[in-house]
């Protein structure tokens, strides 16, 4: 869902705050691959400073144009403090493989990752509403037509925040080891293995709970759940 690429928005990287410094090959200046990344998530990671103690919150979440859309309890203080519009910082990292180097030292990960600073908005009516859909059909697309939609005491236990996308860095880190030259000229760690091992995220089979009719089929959506 690569989306509402919107002029006027800075590119990855271009702010003091986001410049990357360390290893800067690894930074990455277009904001499509943002979004593609935040697209390919399901999980990010919010943080939150409350009476001087930082907070670091899991949390499912969904893109929708040019924000980040999360909710979680109106009965959080941290969503209560997040909804206030204090400053926060989301990331979001998706693991794709183990870099094995002939050093432990040199051994890494193959990663694709999105940091967003910024301060989050609550959102009401319709708007909310229509964030709430849009995050069941990122995290669970297709279950929107089956679900029953949030109550008025559901929507009143709920807290939905957006983040702004407009300040954002970009690091990918690909590609094979990057060995130190005396080892690949050792004659005890010039002959190990050495490369990168990919990982992938994939669903199971499906589960039914105890409640759910013998004669119920699977829903066909489920079928075409992938994480990248």
């Amino acid at each position: 869902m690569v989306n509402s690429l919107a002029p006027g928005h800075p590119d990855p990287g271009s702010t003091d705050r986001t410049r990357l410094r360390r290893i800067p090959d690894k930074a990455v200046t277009e904001r499509v691959t943002a979004y593609e990344i935040l697209d390919a998530g399901l999980v990010a990671h919010l943080a939150v400073l409350q009476e001087g103690q930082p907070f670091v919150l899991p949390v499912g979440y969904a893109r929708r144009g040019d924000e980040v859309l999360i909710h979680g309890s109106s009965g959080s203080r941290l969503f209560r403090t997040l909804a206030e519009g204090v400053p926060t910082c989301l990331t979001v990292t998706l693991l794709d493989g183990m870099v094995l180097a002939r050093s432990a030292f040199e051994s890494s990960m193959h990663y694709r990752s999105v940091m967003a600073l910024g301060s989050a908005r609550r959102l009401t009516g319709d708007e909310e509403l229509d964030a709430l859909t849009v995050l069941t059909e990122h995290l669970l697309p297709g279950r929107s037509r089956d679900a029953r939609p949030p109550s008025k005491k559901e929507l009143a236990a709920t807290l939905t925040l957006a983040l702004p996308l407009d300040e954002i860095s970009v690091k990918v880190s690909a590609g094979f080891p990057d060995d130190d030259p005396a080892d690949l000229i050792d004659p005890i760690y010039s002959k190990i293995w050495a490369g990168v091992v990919p990982m992938f995220t994939q669903f199971g089979t499906p589960i039914p709970d105890q409640f759910t009719p013998e004669d119920s089929p699977v829903p066909d959506y489920i079928s075409t759940w992938r994480c990248e």
